[in-house]
């Protein structure tokens, strides 16, 4: 229980910016600070933008320094990476040739699964797009996805509040009728008992 005091003390902004910034989970970003700390959306969406925006400049500069000194290293390692650097080049290839910085823009921004900062960033490395024009589509493409993210959450709160009302609402509506209803077969239960 230690490890949970010790989280419960950090502050919710830092934690929604370590979540942005981390692989895998960096789109639950805006989502958990808006659902979950009750954030609201702009100050969501700037903290899990710059987030999402931290890992960036490093990938670009370092993967390919790493990837080297990895492969140097371990033959596993080389024969792991050119294996899963081919298959991503020929899932990714048609599009990344077509549009360049403007396709890893849209890449790292458009919230599926698989997209991101960190899958962004392999794609620049791999398709050996200049850092002037990756490092740029990147931040912007965090941004963006800050901004979806931020939008589409607030919208199923918001929906979800609506829903969830009228779901309580319909729900005491038929346990009034209900109960009605039950008096009045009662009532009638009783009526015809006398004749």
């Amino acid at each position: 229980m230690i490890g949970a005091d010790i989280i419960s003390r950090i502050p919710k902004e830092i934690i929604i910016l370590i979540i942005s910034a981390l692989p895998i989970v960096e789109r639950t970003g805006a989502p958990l600070a808006i659902a979950t700390y009750h954030m609201p959306i702009w100050e969501a969406f700037v903290i899990s933008s710059i987030g999402m925006m931290l890992p960036v400049i490093p990938l670009l500069l370092l993967l390919d320094p790493v990837s080297r000194w990895l492969a140097k290293k371990s033959r596993i390692m080389d024969q792991l990476m050119g294996w899963f650097f081919e298959h991503t080049r020929r899932k990714h290839s048609e599009k990344i040739d077509r549009y360049g910085a403007v396709g890893l823009f849209l890449f790292v921004a458009v919230p599926l699964p698989g997209t991101g900062s960190w899958s962004g960033a392999l794609l620049a490395y791999l398709f050996n797009i200049d850092f002037k024009y990756s490092m740029p589509s990147m931040l912007l493409g965090a941004i963006a996805a800050g901004f979806l993210a931020s939008i589409a959450t607030a919208s199923a709160v918001a929906i979800a509040k609506i829903v969830g009302g009228l779901f309580v609402g319909i729900f005491l509506l038929a346990g009034i009728g209900a109960y009605i209803a039950g008096k009045a077969y009662k009532k009638r239960g009783r009526g015809s008992s006398r004749d």
